[in-house]
């Protein structure tokens, strides 16, 4: 009996070891490592104490954790909604229009994606400075009582920094969508038309179906921001006024590397894994199903 053409099956896994390798070596040991960390109590330093589950209980009956992991929430809204909201908007407009020049817009409207972070944070922490561009713009036009410092308000410091978030991932949103509109034929449009539909109708009959892949891609990306970022929030905020901006990226590490509380950092860290973990299933569960 003749083998089938091609090489073994066992070599395939040949091919994808050091891959396999790597992934082991730098994302599920270190999970593990976290894993094992969180039920110590323990300071980095001297021995630590088994303690169990008890730092994940902390974490669920700690107000302040609840609250942080509840501002990464309302983040989503701002890193992930609304980017995919706009992006929606602005591609079908760019789209239909036919722009000239739309890879220029492209490149200027992703071009916050390639600057870092921190260098985002420390511009838009200007920007929101007491005597910075955004109220000066408010008092010249008449709008005193609205200047303010905008990161140090127990009300506005969260969506101020959720405004950075939706102004930085818009164009990678917009850009993926671009992309799935590009290669929706266009008798799909000429059919919608025929039938009498208009601009709102065409895009919900035709534009909102024909891209539900990237729509998917977009949320899953921009929620994973939103619920691991760190350093937007360590550079504009520190986590305050208070800890009305705290989150949990920022709780690790005020934990581990200000308190001393290495177990309980890292039973937050696997708490926040989980939760991007469920979340980003149910957002790919959820477009499978659409």
């Amino acid at each position: 009996m003749s083998s089938p053409p091609g090489e073994p099956r066992k070599i395939g896994y040949l091919y994808i070891l050091p891959a396999l390798v790597v992934y082991g070596l730098f994302l599920l040991y270190p999970l593990g490592r976290a894993v094992h960390l969180s039920l110590f109590e323990w300071d980095g330093i001297s021995l630590g104490k088994f303690v169990g589950l008890s730092n994940y209980a902390d974490v669920v009956a700690d107000a302040g954790l609840r609250a942080a992991f509840g501002h990464a929430l309302v983040l989503i809204v701002f890193y992930s909604v609304l980017p995919v909201v706009i992006g929606l908007a602005l591609a079908s407009v760019l789209q239909r229009a036919r722009v000239r020049g739309l890879a220029f817009f492209r490149t200027v409207v992703f071009l916050p994606q390639v600057v870092a972070m921190v260098v985002v944070a420390v511009a838009w922490r200007q920007i929101y400075s007491p005597d910075g561009p955004l109220n000066d713009v408010l008092r010249a036009v008449g709008l005193d009582g609205l200047a303010r410092g905008w990161l140090g308000d127990y009300a506005f410091a969260l969506p101020a920094v959720g405004v950075i978030g939706t102004w930085f991932e818009t164009g990678l949103v917009t850009v993926l969508l671009l992309a799935g509109m590009a290669r929706i034929p266009r008798e799909r449009y000429e059919a919608a038309r025929l039938d009498g539909a208009g601009s709102v109708a065409e895009f919900f009959a035709v534009v909102l179906p024909a891209v539900r892949g990237e729509i998917a891609v977009a949320v899953t990306l921009t929620v994973i921001a939103a619920l691991r970022t760190f350093d937007l929030v360590y550079v504009t905020t520190s986590g305050g006024p208070g800890t009305s901006t705290s989150v949990p990226s920022y709780e690790v590490y005020h934990r581990a590397f200000e308190l001393g509380q290495v177990g309980s950092a890292a039973a937050i860290g696997v708490c926040l894994t989980v939760l991007i973990f469920v979340i980003t299933l149910g957002v790919n569960r959820i477009a499978d199903r659409a």
